[in-house]
């Protein structure tokens, strides 16, 4: 007997698909692949959107600008790559260029408030590769590559299925809930500044790829069930715009108040969608295979709907004649979440805000090499975007240091800085279903060097 009808009760699970502690505790047993069943819904869970040295400082970002990384959430930032060096004896010019790259490694662990199990896993990522180029004063060029979204899980459940009319049980089931995929953003930017003000723009093109898969056994003594295989697949790409502003206003002889914001409006992504139903056959040695198909459409056209986002802030910094230091700062970020539409439907997911705070210092250059080095420490709040019956609380403490390579007679110019950030958050609290404690460490490296020189004469 071929098992190719569910019961509602049954559908409405594979829906809901069950992601709560229902599917993770219990009965059930979660496989390391992301580890995160809240990548379910909307587009996954949201990368770092900023660089690596922002994220030490909390994630701040509208209103920093800086000559040795490249700040790609506000692209208004990027007119200070054409920072110049002169070298009065050579009458020679210098533009830096710059190449900032990131990876992550994180450990998420997945907790029921009512039980004292849990699941714990740990997984590497790319965060980013981007470049800066300094095309003239006060205006910068920048192009590369960084993740969006990821979705990652695997969860399975056994269950008793129940007659929605009679009440009655039918038989013991175990259903497998996986997905994987996750959304990239190839782009270029530039940046220019009149006086003061520095605006910005980057263009890309957002592409990625999102499937959904449920398999079910039913397990029955007297009469052979086949399995059932539910695939749903999608690929999506298309143009992806964001924009920024900065405003730079002297408050003293070494002090300075810059303004920021940065966001993009609301876009239509063009995507393709496979739809599969099928039986098939588990062999846990060799794999699934097929053995019939009960309803497949391939290639159905249609849209996703991205959000509008809007991240507005400040920085105050100091900075001395020695190179040392202070910076604080904080953003608002606003997401408008409930414009999501996947080929016309919603998800379960809101309009979210996050609060973001955070510092840096640079004490005075020594012989030392630690007074070389900038601290950095910040904090961010605020609900998540996915909302599953009861508001998922976000919160986390975040620490950095930028550790300064020296250059080599050979190449004065060239300037590189390791930056390391170290993020402790937590997803959820007692009240949900499932809680999420996240501990990240990332590492970038952010090199300079004097490019396209030329004379300057008298």
């Amino acid at each position: 007997m071929q098992l190719v009808k569910l019961t509602a009760a049954s559908k409405k699970s594979l829906q809901a698909c069950g992601l709560a502690a229902a599917l993770f505790l219990g009965q059930s047993a979660v496989f390391a692949q992301g580890n995160s069943p809240y990548s379910r819904y909307g587009l996954g869970d949201l990368s770092p959107n900023t660089n690596i040295l922002n994220r030490g400082m909390g994630g701040i970002s509208a209103g920093y600008s800086e000559q040795l990384s490249v700040n790609f959430n506000n692209p208004a930032s990027y007119s200070g790559f054409s920072a110049i060096l002169e070298q009065r004896s050579k009458k020679m010019l210098y533009g830096r260029v710059l190449l900032d790259v990131g990876i992550n490694v994180e450990n998420r662990t997945l907790r029921n408030p009512n039980q004292t199990a849990n699941f714990s896993t740990t997984n590497s990522y790319f965060s980013y590769l981007q470049m800066g180029i300094p095309l003239r004063r006060n205006w910068g060029l920048s192009f590369g590559l960084r993740p969006l979204t990821r979705i990652g899980y695997k969860v399975g459940r056994n269950e008793l299925l129940v007659n929605p009319e009679t009440g009655m049980s039918i038989d013991s089931a175990y259903t497998e809930f996986s997905g994987n995929g996750g959304t990239y953003l190839p782009s270029v930017g530039t940046g220019f500044a009149i006086k003061n003000l520095s605006v910005g723009a980057n263009v890309g093109y957002l592409f990625g790829r999102k499937e959904y898969t449920t398999k079910r056994s039913i397990m029955n003594d007297s009469l052979a069930y086949n399995s059932s295989n539910h695939t749903d697949a999608t690929s999506l790409g298309g143009l992806f715009f964001n924009a920024g502003v900065q405003y730079k206003i002297k408050v003293g002889k070494e002090t300075a108040l810059r303004l920021g914001a940065s966001g993009n409006i609301k876009q239509q992504i063009n995507a393709r969608r496979d739809i599969i139903r099928e039986t098939i056959i588990r062999d846990p040695n060799n794999g699934d295979s097929k053995l019939d198909s009960v309803y497949s459409e391939t290639d159905r056209p249609g849209e996703v709907t991205f959000p509008a986002s809007f991240t507005y802030g400040f920085v105050l910094e100091n900075v001395q004649q020695t190179g040392a230091g202070w910076m604080l700062g904080a953003d608002l970020v606003q997401n408008k979440w409930s414009q999501y539409r996947f080929f016309g439907q919603q998800d379960s997911v809101q309009d979210n805000w996050q609060l973001r705070v955070g510092g840096q210092l640079r004490p005075k250059p020594g012989r030392s090499y630690f007074t070389n080095v900038a601290y950095r420490a910040g904090f961010f709040t605020g609900p998540d975007y996915i909302k599953l019956g009861r508001e998922l609380p976000q919160y986390g403490i975040t620490l950095g240091v930028g550790l300064p390579i020296p250059s080599s007679r050979m190449a004065p110019y060239q300037f590189t800085v390791i930056n390391l950030g170290f993020e402790a958050m937590r997803r959820g609290n007692n009240d949900n279903t499932l809680r999420e404690n996240l501990f990240r460490v990332s590492v970038g490296l952010s090199f300079s060097d004097a490019w396209f020189s030329k004379r300057k004469y008298d």
